[in-house]
């Protein structure tokens, strides 16, 4: 299937008629991409709105839909500027291939302000015919049932996404209920379902032909019962889709109020209470490190300010004993040589050996001779003792002081800084006044998502307990069926039918596996493409139930989600919308708005670079001038794949788009 134009008129911001040709056939070749780029509220997601409502009408699943019924969503697209009584209408051409023919479809919905019936009008145009008739008279009466052979619309979302269901499929552990109702219908899980359920529809039908009438009644009845259930059910699950599209809008409503509150100093100014208890605990620090410090400063650590004369006076006194020491072993050597010369003379020591002697003793004279500078002044008169005392204060007690000062004002610098910065933060407090519209907001967005989320499980539960009860109808309903009339139908019919039912439960197991194991290799191999990043993931696993993916490393380690970046999360939210599309075997046209939202310089290029001009034969893109800048375009410009460029211009005080040609740059 190709897109082949879109027509707008009087929808939304696009007031009269405009038209985007979205043929992706540029020159007689074919460059996939469409690009339209516009600025946030100028009118993206109302053209995925236009063509999810063009293929679907009333069962679309837009974007401003919410709770509303479709007549009164109806009435909300139909441009403000116009008149009551001019026509709204949208038109989306495509090319698709009918009985092996390329066939040209032109779907067209239009309607009032005030819907007739509160529906639109449908028509569905072709260029082919059959027989007297055109082949979209034929298809127009049964397009509900002919568009899920084209694009179902359990797979749509997989072709027809934004940057929200990427984000939510990103953060989520396993994908949420549209994408897996996508899965199942791609997987083709739900046609042996299909098959079980119409086989039991047609054992119902076996049993029913040999009930009497009582017995038909008492089934008829249940059959009504299970029936109102099943629509009440259905209702309550659309409900619950609506409810989850209108929590993704509270989530970032509430997720805006937050961040004001944080940006605009409403954080700051809820937390004054404890600031002050944090302020008063580091002025205690500060207090205790200077009082430390003063008592450094009762003891040794002032005698550094004088520490060279100390060095000085500690050198000049051990100089001081030294000489009055040479003095004293002076006199007393002098007589003890004195001596020793004469003994030797006595015992007349041969003469060698004798001046060898004295020669010695004169040396030893020198020596001490050499200690008594006589130059050299006393003047501090130092004993043993008090240079002992010097010696200690300098060695030991003033460098541990020393040192003890330095670690004290290191640290009272460090807590002197974080009172600067805790001062600094106070200031950044909003007023009470702005704090309490700071808080209002943020406490009303919060209590909406509150309510939101509880009527999801409010609504969830009600869909869990009307699914129990229409299992025990079920169960009651086959329980008197077999009791009552099985005695009377063909048994070897019941047993056939059991046979069957036996293997399709089997086929759908064995399917779900077959199918989930190339998903597998697809969504490994896509994500390892778009990630350029080999050594981090080496295998991604589904589970069966859930389809949760998990992933692993190339020693078979598990990798927990949480340690992949908020950017490589969206590339394996985007690898497996990528994949699931690519096993459906359908080569489908992919819509997408606000692609690059939330990531990175790295991971938008592996976005642009790999995934942008191969996603598929035509891929619209949706963005804002920061999404696809300047340097992306360029590159996309430089790979030769984008076919057509439009600008959508909105003009707030008249509040209206018009769609130009070119982009930002």
């Amino acid at each position: 299937m190709l897109f082949k134009e879109l027509v707008l008129q009087n929808f939304g911001p696009y007031v009269g008629r405009q038209v985007i040709d979205l043929s992706p056939i540029y020159d007689e070749e074919l460059k996939p991409i469409i690009l339209l780029g516009g600025m946030n509220g100028g009118g993206k997601t109302t053209l995925m709105d236009a063509i999810r409502l063009a293929f679907y009408g009333q069962r679309a699943q837009c974007s401003t839909r919410g709770n509303l019924n479709y007549s009164d969503f109806l009435e909300q697209c139909v441009s403000r500027q116009v008149k009551d009584l001019e026509e709204t209408v949208i038109e989306l051409a495509f090319e698709h291939i009918h009985d092996n023919d390329k066939v040209t479809f032109r779907i067209r919905r239009r309607w009032t302000r005030s819907p007739k019936n509160g529906k639109d009008e449908l028509e569905i145009i072709t260029d082919k015919w059959v027989g007297d008739k055109s082949l979209g008279e034929t298809m127009t009466k049964t397009w509900d049932e002919r568009v899920e052979q084209i694009l179902p619309l359990g797979i749509s979302n997989l072709f027809l996404f934004d940057g929200e269901q990427v984000k939510e499929l990103a953060e989520q552990e396993s994908p949420p209920s549209q994408v897996v109702e996508a899965i199942e219908s791609l997987l083709g899980l739900e046609l042996a379902e299909r098959l079980a359920t119409d086989l039991e529809t047609l054992i119902n039908r076996k049993r029913k032909n040999s009930a009497s009438k009582k017995e038909l009644e008492t089934i008829e009845a249940l059959e009504q019962k299970i029936d109102q259930l099943r629509e009440e059910q259905e209702e309550l699950e659309q409900e619950v889709k609506g409810l989850e599209r209108e929590k993704i809008k509270a989530e970032y409503l509430e997720q805006q109020a937050s961040d004001r509150f944080m940006t605009e100093g409403g954080k700051i100014a809820a937390e004054q209470m404890e600031l002050a208890v944090e302020e008063k605990h580091i002025n205690q620090q500060i207090e205790a490190k200077r009082q430390n410090l003063v008592q450094l400063a009762g003891d040794f650590l002032p005698l550094v300010l004088i520490s060279p004369l100390l060095e000085a006076a500690h050198k000049q006194g051990r100089k001081e004993l030294r000489v009055k020491d040479a003095l004293i072993a002076q006199d007393v050597l002098l007589k003890r040589d004195e001596k020793l010369v004469a003994y030797l003379k006595d015992i007349a020591l041969p003469s060698a050996k004798f001046k060898k002697i004295q020669a010695f003793l004169q040396e030893e004279q020198e020596l001490i001779k050499q200690d008594l500078d006589p130059e050299f002044k006393s003047w501090l008169e130092v004993d043993a003792k008090t240079l002992a005392a010097l010696d200690g204060v300098l060695t030991h007690k003033l460098p541990g002081q020393k040192e003890q000062a330095r670690q004290q004002l290191g640290e009272l610098d460090e807590q002197l800084e974080e009172l600067t910065a805790l001062e600094q933060k106070k200031q950044r407090a909003a007023s009470p006044e702005a704090y309490k519209l700071l808080q209002i907001e943020l406490q009303e967005a919060q209590k909406n998502l509150s309510q939101m989320v509880t009527e999801i499980e409010h609504k969830k539960k009600q869909v869990e307990g009307l699914g129990q009860t229409i299992k025990t109808l079920k169960k009651e309903l086959e329980d008197y069926s077999r009791l009552t009339l099985d005695r009377k139908v063909n048994q070897d019919f019941i047993d056939s039918a059991t046979k069957v039912q036996n293997t399709l439960t089997l086929f759908r197991e064995r399917l779900t596996l077959k199918k989930l194991n190339k998903l597998e290799m697809e969504v490994t191999e896509c994500f390892r493409y778009l990630l350029h990043k080999s050594d981090l993931v080496h295998r991604v696993a589904i589970e069966v139930d859930s389809f949760r993916i998990s992933l692993y490393d190339p020693r078979g380690q598990a990798v927990p989600k949480h340690r992949l970046s908020a950017g490589e999360k969206q590339l394996l939210a985007i690898a497996f919308l990528w994949s699931l599309a690519r096993v459906s075997g359908q080569n489908l046209p992919i819509a997408i708005d606000t692609p690059l939202g939330r990531l990175d310089s790295s991971h938008r290029n592996n976005l642009v670079e790999r995934y942008f001009p191969a996603a598929s034969n035509q891929v619209i893109l949706l963005s804002t001038d920061t999404e696809i800048g300047a340097a992306e375009v360029e590159q996309l410009r430089d790979q030769n794949a984008i076919a057509r460029e439009y600008l959508l211009e909105y003009n707030p005080k008249e509040q209206r788009t018009t769609i130009k040609s070119g982009y930002f740059f």
